[in-house]
């Protein structure tokens, strides 16, 4: 029978992810800003740094995958990660947004080690945690419940850091725009959101279950997880997917805010197209499990991007000046974006399940973390195409004002070329093999199967 998971372990499972979108939401919306116009670095500089340093740490994920595989603890294999991580994420956390008073070289050095160092972290954070989901219950509806507490969660640290950051920062910066002063606000302001998030890590690990057990017979071999990983044509497909997803996601949220500013001449918009949007996308996430048991997640999921890419690319269509549709436009954007929000990482279950149905054997870590590493190369690529494209546009470090030509850079940034992403993401979707009907005889398959390994363990 399938396990149902009652609400308090959901909501306690998706704290863990309000935690990690402290640091991921600023990641998506505030990193190349805060490199560029605070910390100082050029964005060109600023690009290559995302570049180099997020295609290095993104081969970490299926590391990480291996090891939460093999991880043996009274505990479980996944959720011992929360707590172990919970200091060191807070305390890079903090370091990575701070501005030393150094030499430009030595301020370049600390910008590299501390961005490599909050990804490695976060990494090991998020990879047995994002596994996690598939080892708590074997019904696919439920899973995608979970993931529906998760998404809600995570989008609510997405509205707080949206929202409520850039007013946050000028109350430390003391309505100061003096980079030294803004840098303090960047640096107080993470400061108070890592406390909040080793807390909720805590809570995380402490209202959680591990439930699902591989084959007691099933052995160790890393070289067979990987051939099963490569012959597992949902997974290659959803990993594309996310890697477009995840850039899209990127490139749009990073051109927001110098959107606002420049060419709607209206910083305070980006609070409110947020504050707004996020409000819309939350009403988008509540109602994704009941169209998913009607429509399945991957109808449901090709439905989403395609009507994301339309209004993600329909900015450009914007003139300067109108940010009362702007915000009009984003309500409906993030609508359309939330309602898929919970299936991505229900599906991860969904691949882990079909690995294991076609295989006999089950490596929920290796899978979750194959397709997490395409969220990060996807997140690499998107922050690295932000900082070149501004500059192969003109877009100046540190300047009040910038040319026409790099403003227009920006709106094709946050509104074709983010929408071009989505789109491709909807055109990967049409080829996903698993649909509702599929993955409920994979579930109800399994659930004999481990009736078996109860009886002969």
């Amino acid at each position: 029978m399938a396990q149902k998971l009652p609400v308090s372990e959901k909501v306690g499972y998706a704290l863990g992810d309000l935690a990690a979108n402290f640091v991921f939401q600023f990641m998506i919306t505030l990193q190349v800003t805060f490199y560029v116009d605070v910390f100082g670095l050029s964005a060109a500089a600023a690009g290559t740094m995302f570049f180099v340093v997020g295609i290095a740490v993104a081969f970490v994920n299926p590391i990480m995958g291996v090891i939460a595989d093999r991880t043996k603890t009274r505990w479980g294999k996944f959720r011992p990660w929360l707590i172990w991580t919970a200091l060191p994420f807070g305390v890079i956390g903090v370091l990575t947004f701070t501005t030393p008073h150094i030499s430009p070289g030595a301020r370049l050095i600390y910008a590299w080690v501390t961005y490599a160092l909050l990804r490695i972290v976060y990494t090991v954070n998020n990879v047995p945690y994002a596994s996690l989901m598939a080892v708590m219950t074997d019904d696919p509806d439920e899973r995608n419940s979970a993931s529906q507490y998760r998404q809600i969660a995570a989008n609510s640290a997405g509205f707080i850091v949206a929202s409520l950051v850039i007013p946050l920062i000028n109350i430390f910066a003391r309505g100061s725009k003096d980079p030294a002063d803004l840098a303090r606000g960047y640096q107080l302001t993470m400061g108070l959101l890592m406390l909040v998030a080793m807390v909720l890590f805590v809570v995380s690990f402490l209202t959680t279950k591990e439930r699902i057990e591989p084959d007691p017979a099933q052995k160790t071999s890393l070289s067979q997880d990987l051939a099963d990983l490569a012959a597992n044509r949902p997974w290659a497909i959803l990993f594309l997917v996310t890697l477009f997803y995840f850039a899209a996601l990127c490139v749009r949220g990073n051109a927001m805010f110098a959107y606002c500013a420049l060419f709607q001449g209206d910083k305070g918009l980006f609070s409110w197209m947020n504050g707004f949007g996020l409000a819309s996308l939350l009403i988008g996430v509540a109602c994704s499990n009941a169209i998913s048991v009607r429509l399945g997640k991957r109808q449901l999921f090709l439905l989403s991007m395609f009507l994301t890419g339309l209004l993600t690319t329909a900015l450009i269509l914007v003139p300067s000046g109108s940010g009362m549709l702007v915000i009009g436009l984003e309500i409906l954007r993030q609508f359309s974006f939330g309602i898929s929000g919970p299936v991505l990482w229900s599906m991860m279950g969904d691949v882990a399940d079909y690995g294991e149905w076609k295989t006999g054997r089950r490596a929920s870590g290796t899978v979750t973390a194959a397709v997490v590493f395409a969220l990060w190369v996807g997140l690499t690529l998107g922050q690295a195409f932000v900082g070149w494209i501004y500059a192969f546009y003109g877009y100046a470090e540190k300047a009040v004002t910038q040319s026409a030509e790099a403003i227009h850079g920006v709106v094709l940034t946050g509104g074709l070329y983010a929408g071009l992403s989505f789109l491709i993401a909807a055109v990967l979707l049409l080829i996903y093999p698993l649909n509702r009907a599929e993955n409920t005889k994979i579930a109800n398959e399994l659930a004999e199967r481990r009736k078996t390994f109860a009886k002969t363990a």
